[in-house]
């Protein structure tokens, strides 16, 4: 039976709290700008939330970090990802998961991603600290991405390269969708 991790909720706590500490601002304040709930903010810096890749990807705006910054500890220079161990944050819109394989390494502003998803309602993804672009390598059946009006049906092996600091979607067209995005933070 394969189970898929939980998000590593301390990790996530200490990250909201650092960041948060980083900019000098309260919890209120944090959550107004990152467009969520006082008590969502305040259960996620407790260790106790369930949070959504929408919330974390808000709050990672919000702070000026890579979404890794929020999700994944301090690691060691030589590192093997192992997929099956990796947590898993699921879309509260869509039957889209997304998995970070590697968090951006110290002086480079790059995460990567392996995304799920399902045939049914999009992902929508709200715009991205400026700067960022989005790479997406399709491995497994077929999408839809890319920003709003202009998104893309892609295929397996199809790569895709779209400025993400504005709203963007993914959709799976096949189930079993499956892709590798790189987030390149500039």
């Amino acid at each position: 039976m394969n189970r898929t991790p939980e998000p590593p909720l301390a990790t996530i706590a200490a990250a909201i709290r650092r960041e948060r500490e980083r900019l000098g601002i309260s919890s209120a304040e944090l959550a107004r700008r990152a467009g969520i709930a006082k008590s969502t903010l305040s259960q996620l810096e407790a260790g106790t939330g369930n949070p959504s890749v929408e919330t974390l990807w808000a709050i990672a705006v919000v702070a000026g970090v890579p979404f890794s910054a929020l999700v994944e500890p301090p690691s060691l220079p030589v590192r093997v990802v192992r997929f099956a161990d990796r947590p898993a944050i699921r879309s509260e819109e869509a039957a889209y998961t997304g998995a970070l394989l590697s968090p951006c390494p110290p002086g480079a502003r790059r995460d990567l991603h392996l995304a799920t998803c399902e045939p049914g309602p999009p992902r929508a993804a709200d715009a991205h600290s400026p700067g960022t672009v989005e790479h997406v390598v399709v491995s497994a059946g077929r999408w839809v991405i890319g920003p709003e009006g202009e998104e893309i049906e892609l295929d397996p092996g199809d790569h895709l390269t779209f400025p993400a600091d504005r709203p963007h979607s993914y959709r799976a067209l096949t189930p079993g969708a499956t892709a590798v995005m790189v987030m390149e933070y500039r």
